[in-house]
């Protein structure tokens, strides 16, 4: 491998003497013994912790050579730290450079960088969904823009674990039609209206009630009448016309336990 010019790694691995490459190698050794004279000079870390996080990246399917791409560190860097160099005799790295750790330990398994075969918890995926079946979107429509079977649809639209992949076609047919009218889009009047009153029937919450740093929370609860899980929501909801949720019928006996006291 051939390093670029005006680095410290060209001279001393490569033997370079440019003009670029010599001022390179001086001011690495400048701040070098500055930093040691300060007692600041750590450019190793335990390569341990390191080692530990890619390991667990690798089980929501980010393999070591694309965190090292996504890090930005040398393939060669990575391969040492999980498996050494065999050839040479040696064993796996129990030290590395410090920006190296660094970066490698900033990514974190967001959902743009998983696997998409990765399962991960459906709860945001289930809510959005529903929520589009309370606003007249028929479950077999849903099904059709997505590209699954419905018996598929149905197992998504209730499970606790889904695939990235689902999650994002999720996320992406959400955002493109939770504004949308399905009446206008194509689906019956009569099947809409069919839609909204199994979701009614099934307490299904609609997207009125979701805030967006809220839907994916498994501990966050819908908000139907503006005030649920304040005392005020429990009348809220009878002025409203919907059903006490739990978040409500809480915060009420929570408020009398607390004026009983």
């Amino acid at each position: 491998m051939s390093r670029r010019h005006g680095t410290n790694a060209k001279y001393q691995l490569e033997q370079c003497r440019c003009y670029q490459c010599c001022h390179a190698a001086s001011r690495y050794r400048t701040n070098r013994t500055r930093a040691i004279a300060y007692g600041t000079w750590h450019p190793y870390v335990d390569a341990e912790p390191v080692r530990e996080h890619v390991k667990v990246l690798s089980e929501f399917g980010i393999g070591w050579m694309r965190l090292a791409k996504l890090a930005g560190v040398p393939r060669g860097c990575m391969s040492k730290l999980l498996y050494g160099d065999p050839q040479r005799g040696m064993s796996p790295s129990k030290r590395m450079r410090a920006n190296n750790a660094t970066a490698i330990l900033s990514v974190e398994p967001t959902l743009n960088i998983l696997g998409a075969r990765v399962r991960v918890d459906g709860t945001g995926t289930r809510r959005r969904l529903q929520a589009l079946v309370a606003a007249g979107w028929t479950q077999s429509e849903l099904a059709r823009r997505l590209g699954m079977l419905p018996e598929n649809f149905s197992k998504t639209i209730a499970s606790e674990l889904v695939v990235v992949a689902t999650v994002r076609a999720v996320l992406a047919l959400y955002d493109e039609l939770w504004r949308a009218g399905p009446v206008a889009n194509g689906v019956p009047a009569y099947r809409a209206e069919a839609a909204r009153r199994r979701a009614a029937e099934l307490r299904w919450a609609p997207v009125g009630s979701w805030d967006d740093d809220a839907i994916d929370d498994p501990a966050a609860f819908p908000d139907w009448t503006g005030r649920c899980g304040t005392p005020e929501g429990y009348t809220a909801h009878y002025r409203v016309g919907i059903p006490v949720c739990p978040a409500c019928r809480q915060a009420r006996a929570a408020a009398r336990t607390k004026a009983a006291a």
